[in-house]
């Protein structure tokens, strides 16, 4: 059979887009394949909540999860296959797995080197002790927008066990909210839209998690619905901007919430709970936890921590200008900390770390220390830790030698203490997840 000439008209082009698609599919693979490396290379290779993994078996390396995610290169395509370019970096939007047309795509927790504890939650929210629910970051949810929606989930399956449980009907409230996170304050929006008798109990500031953030930090909010409110339309927007609407939108539905109000304990009462804080007792038909799971900051433990400049977050970086600063700690907290401040006028920073290298943290960050270590900006000491504070001074341990510098403030970015044994105390079962749903 004869080649006929009209096939040129549609092949040649054919082939064009081909050459072109198969063109930009190998630079696009050239530049994932560095950020991975980078990232293998420093060993940011463990999520910290939930994320998608990948069963090679099934994915088709057609980049429609790579497509839907919002938050930039987590997932990228190498060798025609879906990868987890940035473990750390991914906040369990699960987009990816809804986009993927070939089930290739499970939503777990934890590897199998890292295991992360999660309590067990039922699909009404509710744990193992009838009567007490988990909503948002504690159950592994960290995104903003799936934080209000289980906050707001929970609340109506709160709402329905009350109106068929008899038990504690004559207790003095329905419900206690504790945490006034996005999942606690959508939670007790939730909760006051139905009449229900609450109270909301938050230890340290309204907005939880958000409200530390560093200023004009951008948090991703796709669009989400928060009772007796409606739609948040704004998809990105600045900490700032978004607890400004959750401020008014407390204000103007009347929304009270108790604050210096650390829980210590939950324990069974007439059919409900007593709710017991350093100040007071909360007796109640049901519970729901919406604390986060970033816990109690871990501290040095070292004499004078306790003073008013030792803090264990950064939320401002100019509030430190022509001051003397120390920021204690190894991941990217504490380096986006240490690099923020010392480009403040008149700063004279200090980042001291116990180990010999910043091996956890991007390589962005890592990267800018050395350009303001080089420019004499930061000052970088490694297997360096705080042994003493004073009003003026701090004291450090060196490998080499003890070192004291001049003080104004500390910032303490050590993690955070996993509110498990409180849970385990409360009786609720908590698994530890090795890459499991």
């Amino acid at each position: 059979m004869l080649f006929n000439p009209v096939y040129a008209v549609y092949l040649v082009p054919l082939a064009f887009i081909l050459f072109i698609y198969a063109f930009l599919g190998r630079r696009s693979e050239k530049k994932v394949v560095a950020v991975h490396e980078e990232v293998l290379e420093a060993k940011l290779t463990e999520p910290s909540s939930l994320h998608p993994k990948i069963d090679p078996g099934l994915c088709l390396g057609c980049g429609a999860c790579v497509s839907a995610c919002p938050e930039g290169t987590i997932l990228g395509l190498i060798h025609n296959k879906a990868v987890l370019v940035e473990p750390t970096r991914c906040i369990g939007h699960g987009a990816c797995a809804v986009a993927c047309p070939f089930d290739a795509i499970e939503l777990v927790f934890g590897t199998e080197k890292r295991g992360i504890d999660i309590p067990n939650v039922g699909a009404d929210f509710q744990t193992n002790v009838a009567g007490i629910y988990i909503a948002g970051e504690l159950g592994g949810m960290g995104l903003i927008r799936n934080a209000i929606e289980q906050g707001r989930q929970a609340m109506e399956y709160v709402v329905k066990s009350l109106k068929t449980t008899k038990g504690g009907r004559d207790l003095p409230l329905d419900v206690v909210v504790i945490g006034a996170g996005p999942a606690g304050f959508a939670a007790s929006l939730a909760a006051k839209q139905h009449g229900l008798r609450f109270v909301t109990l938050e230890q340290d500031s309204f907005g939880g998690t958000v409200a530390h953030f560093p200023r004009g930090k951008l948090v991703m909010t796709a669009p989400a619905i928060l009772p007796l409110y409606g739609k948040m339309k704004f998809r990105e927007t600045t900490k700032e901007v978004l607890l400004e609407l959750w401020t008014d939108v407390m204000k103007k539905t009347g929304l009270r919430i108790v604050y210096g109000e650390g829980v210590s304990s939950i324990t069974p009462h007439d059919g409900g709970f007593v709710v017991a804080t350093a100040n007071t007792r909360y007796i109640t038909r049901s519970v729901l936890l919406a604390i986060g799971r970033r816990g109690t900051p871990r501290k040095l433990n070292v004499p004078g921590e306790e003073q008013a400049k030792v803090v264990y977050r950064l939320i401002d970086a100019e509030q430190y200008r022509d001051q003397h600063v120390l920021v204690v700690g190894g991941g990217d907290s504490a380096l986006e900390a240490a690099t923020s401040i010392a480009k403040e006028p008149g700063t004279v920073t200090t980042i001291a770390y116990r180990s010999k290298a910043f091996s956890r943290a991007k390589q962005k960050n890592r990267k800018l220390v050395e350009e303001l270590e080089a420019a004499g900006q930061l000052q970088v000491l490694y297997e360096t830790s705080p042994v003493s504070i004073s009003e003026s001074t701090v004291d450090l341990k060196n490998k080499k030698e003890p070192i004291t510098l001049k003080n104004d403030a500390i910032i303490v970015c050590a993690g955070g203490i996993l509110p498990t044994g409180f849970l385990k105390e409360t009786g609720i079962e908590v698994e530890k997840k090795h890459g499991t749903a």
